[in-house]
């Protein structure tokens, strides 16, 4: 089994940043992606930045392109999410999550039933 549990989440002001974390445990050899999503109050789960697990490869949806970057560690089982010039259009539960479906195309990482493993989330509110 796999278990993700991110922390980071909180209250930001527009303009500002937040950087979340996702540590994963279990089978984590088994990884071949990792990715971020977001859910807002009666809007379906939003993709936002994936990452190979081996190699790095990584794909954000347009609407994070240069203010959001995903990275991890493999040693630590993390994955990050870096997140500048926040917008209160952003405010919802942040979701990581992991695929473990081998031949997976970094093509399809933004694609939610990519992924078998999710998190239990992390608010993230920006007010107006």
């Amino acid at each position: 089994q796999v278990q993700l549990v991110e922390s980071g989440g909180g209250l930001v002001q527009a303009g500002g940043s937040l950087r979340l974390s996702c540590v994963a445990s279990g089978r984590t050899f088994s990884f071949y992606a990792m990715a971020w999503f977001r859910q807002a109050p009666g809007k379906e789960r939003e993709f936002l930045a994936g990452i190979t697990w081996r190699n790095a490869n990584t794909d954000y949806a347009d609407s994070v392109k240069g203010r959001f970057t995903i990275s991890r560690d493999n040693a630590k089982n993390t994955v990050y999410l870096q997140m500048n010039s926040l917008k209160p259009e952003n405010t919802a539960i942040y979701y990581c999550a992991a695929s473990t479906k081998t031949g997976l195309s970094w093509t399809a990482l933004g694609i939610v039933s990519s992924y078998n493993y999710w998190g239990q989330g992390t608010q993230v509110t920006v007010p107006r």
